[in-house]
């Protein structure tokens, strides 16, 4: 689908589903409101789906991958090799979003959309737009036009997904560097100083993380990205893997399918597609708050606030993985409590 056509097409929740499944909350053998945020994701899956009683049993997490050309500058300890090598991990069923996904019911779709290496391999999905994107640090990163089709590349597997009956996404990443690309992203994106929202990624030194705000620094003075222009930022100082995860929370929108946000990346990509359309909000859910530094400024500037706060790191959608059970969880009280006819109690009433 193209992109246009797709934020064209986005609608709001279904208010009136929203309101029986509020009645049903209200029902339920507990004081009024006591699930707190349980509630609210309820009512928000059930905006979404249009339906009273939703399924969220065939869950997925969509995992970007691509490199980036900003690792030139010495922004990450780790080697641009390492993209590819977990990128070919995932299908070995050994790393951390394997394990965790697999804990919680879950599947992956791994997509390489930017990998700098060739990935002949039966279970990645080839939307490769080219072999890693510029050095931001140099000049953009890529044309908006590439920015364009990684974002429809993403549109599309969600749309896909779809067709395959996964009622809940998550969002994950690989891509060396793409802590520095998010961090240009976020800063341009909030207005934000570079200090603040820069981390130390894979585990850089304090000389190495000066180093990091330095680039970041030079790429918006360079590049000059726009921050009412959510694509020109995206192309400028952005990555392949960002922009395939925009393309996927467009199309979580499009195709009425409730997305999680993992960490920092995906959250900076679920600004840039807030601020593309800011209807898409609706069916976005956070799950943990990021030890990157800049996480806090993207969920402050969308308005969420995260499940989870464990200090957790790694990327790849773990973060999502762990907020599947919490879903599932709130589902399971809204579905399988008693309500007070059937527990003989005289409903609450709200008081004045």
């Amino acid at each position: 689908m193209k992109l246009q056509q797709a934020l064209d097409s986005i609608s709001g929740l279904h208010t009136d589903f929203i309101k029986k499944a509020q009645a049903r909350l209200d029902n339920l053998t507990k004081p009024l409101g006591s699930l707190g945020r349980l509630e609210d994701i309820v009512k928000q899956i059930v905006g979404i789906s249009g339906e009273v009683f939703p399924r969220v049993d065939k869950k997925m997490v969509v995992i970007m991958c691509a490199d980036n050309g900003v690792l030139d500058e010495g922004v990450s300890s780790c080697p641009r090799a390492v993209t590819a090598a977990v990128t070919r991990n995932f299908l070995k069923g050994f790393t951390g979003i394997n394990v965790l996904t697999g804990h919680a019911g879950a599947k992956i779709c791994v997509v390489d959309v930017g990998v700098d290496d060739d990935l002949e391999c039966d279970g990645i999905i080839n939307c490769k737009i080219r072999k890693g994107t510029w050095n931001i640090a140099r000049g953009p990163a890529m044309t908006r036009e590439e920015a364009v089709k990684a974002i429809e590349a993403g549109i599309d597997i969600v749309g896909k997904l779809k067709e395959q009956g996964i009622n809940l996404l998550g969002t994950g990443e690989m891509g060396i560097g793409n802590t520095t690309t998010s961090s240009a992203i976020t800063a341009v994106l909030t207005g934000g100083p570079p200090e603040e929202l820069v981390g130390r990624g894979a585990g850089l030194t304090r000389e190495g993380l000066d180093n990091k705000i330095s680039v970041v620094k030079k790429a918006i003075d360079l590049n000059k990205p726009d921050p009412d222009d959510p694509l020109d930022v995206l192309s400028k100082v952005g990555g392949f893997d960002i922009a395939g995860l925009v393309g996927c929370y467009i199309g979580a929108a499009v195709y009425r399918i409730p997305v999680l946000i993992d960490g920092f990346i995906s959250a900076a990509a679920a600004l840039v597609a807030i601020r593309m359309h800011s209807g898409i909000k609706d069916y976005v859910l956070p799950s943990h708050g990021s030890a990157e530094p800049g996480t806090k400024a993207v969920m402050k500037a969308v308005g969420f606030e995260p499940f989870l706060n464990l200090g957790m790191r790694l990327g790849e959608g773990t973060g999502a993985a762990l907020a599947f059970h919490i879903i599932d969880a709130a589902f399971a009280a809204y579905t399988r409590m008693g309500t007070f006819g059937d527990a003989n109690i005289e409903q609450y009433v709200p008081l004045e």
